[in-house]
């Protein structure tokens, strides 16, 4: 691929400055010579790039919203007028305290290159109302034809058939929409699973106002054998992560098909996902619906339990080659002077961002950390983007969108540099064996802090 052309300031001759002439020069110089400041490196845009039309790009998310927001006052409704308002409203609160832990595990998965919130709360709210509207009214007809060809057993029938085929189908819509609409938002399986997580975090919150609701118009809070606590003990304690965990099989399946050049794994990949989902949520129905306590319990730590196991080693596995990608590549966007070589082992590691935006943050403030986080979140995706081109990808929009994600990093650096008031100084940086790293600063390159 043919890098942008860099035009760099008269100071920089390709050498390490010596001390006096690094004296004389300004700060804002040392980052001038790094030559991510200098508008000379900007990518020219492509001249014939296809736009959509802006009454699209604005009206199309706002019909979703208006959408959503319908399908939610629906379910709010006949919540409501089936059960009552008072059970909802306690099984609103109930239903709540698990959503913030399934949460903040998909947020600390996500924390290399962290989703847009826009996407991540979109997904939320398709899981919440979209996906369970369309399986209430689903899953409602065939226990009605379940009723009249199983003698009344029509909730069986739904719950041990109908459920899993639906509400999976009806979770990993969103997925597949991504896919075909925002492909560029997966970078491999972590992704396809936080994005699962969060569609599945959704619909098992509105799911469980629901159960939440009908036990207590039916129990009241009850205690460790029936009612709301018991309840709560199965859907919150037990299994919070089981909605996830179903949907993430299709989340896999769907990172691998926005990674790989193959056309048949492309197609395969999000299928055999889905019929995972489809089997796991399936087991489980049947353990909750037609067994008893003990075939619950075997089920749940023989296959539930090892099933979410593997999900947490598969994630950590990704985790660790996602670092091995992004310093893998660093080094060769710092000798393109995209970044600074003192900033190479900084965004190497999730400690080392996380203690580089502490530092701006006692320095210069909050607004300095967040634009330097926004530029380590655009590193990052030049990183991930390099690393997919150089195993070999070949779609036609890479080069375009490599040019999109250099502006951004660089644009994002400009805007950490301003954010930091002028204070262009650079820390000591550690080498191997807790040493100071001088070469850190080869070319004048300073790093921000």
């Amino acid at each position: 691929m043919r890098s942008p052309r860099r035009i760099r300031p008269p100071e920089c001759d390709g050498r390490r400055p010596s001390s006096s002439r690094t004296t004389d020069l300004p700060a804002q110089a040392h980052l001038e010579c790094s030559a991510v400041t200098d508008a000379a490196t900007r990518p020219t845009p492509p001249h014939h790039r296809k736009r959509t039309p802006r009454r699209w790009t604005v009206l199309a998310p706002l019909f979703g919203l208006i959408a959503l927001g319908l399908c939610a006052l629906v379910l709010l409704g006949l919540g409501t007028t089936k059960i009552g308002a008072v059970p909802v409203l306690v099984g609103a609160v109930a239903a709540l305290v698990p959503v913030g832990p399934v949460i903040g595990a998909y947020l600390w998965v996500d924390r290399w290159e962290p989703e847009p919130a826009k996407l991540l709360l979109l997904a939320f709210v398709w899981g919440g109302s979209g996906a369970a509207l369309s399986s209430l009214l689903f899953n409602s007809t065939a226990e009605v034809i379940g009723d009249l060809i199983s003698s009344g057993n029509g909730n069986v029938v739904a719950a041990v058939f109908s459920a899993p085929l639906i509400e999976e189908a009806a979770k990993g819509a969103f997925l597949v929409g991504l896919l075909l609409w925002r492909r560029q938002e997966f970078d491999g399986m972590v992704d396809g699973i936080v994005y699962a997580g969060f569609t599945a975090a959704g619909f098992a919150f509105t799911e469980n106002i629901y159960y939440f609701a009908r036990v207590f118009s039916a129990s009241g809070l009850g205690g460790m054998s029936s009612g709301v606590v018991a309840l709560f003990l199965l859907r919150g304690v037990l299994g919070p992560f089981a909605h996830p965990m179903f949907t993430s099989m299709t989340g896999i399946g769907v990172g691998i098909a926005a990674r790989t050049g193959n056309r048949k794994i492309a197609v395969l990949a999000p299928l055999l996902g889905y019929l995972g989902a489809v089997a796991l949520h399936s087991l489980w129905n049947v353990s909750t619906t037609l067994g008893s306590g003990s075939t619950f319990i075997n089920l749940y730590f023989l296959v539930m339990v090892p099933v979410f196991a593997g999900m947490v080693l598969l994630v950590v596995w990704q985790r660790r080659r996602e670092q091995r990608v992004v310093a893998g590549q660093l080094p060769a966007m710092a000798d393109h002077r995209w970044i600074a070589f003192s900033e190479v082992p900084l965004l190497s590691s999730l400690p080392g961002r996380r203690d580089w935006r502490r530092a701006v943050r006692r320095k210069s403030g909050e607004h300095a950390a967040r634009a330097v986080a926004a530029y380590q979140v655009a590193a990052t995706e030049l990183a991930f983007l390099r690393h997919r081109i150089a195993e070999g990808g070949t779609a036609a929009d890479l080069e375009q969108r490599h040019e999109q994600l250099l502006g951004a990093l660089l644009a994002a650096r400009s805007a950490a540099v301003h954010g930091r008031g002028g204070a262009h100084q650079a820390a000591p940086t550690r080498g191997v064996g807790g040493k100071r790293d001088n070469r850190s600063d080869q070319g004048g390159s300073r790093h921000l802090q």
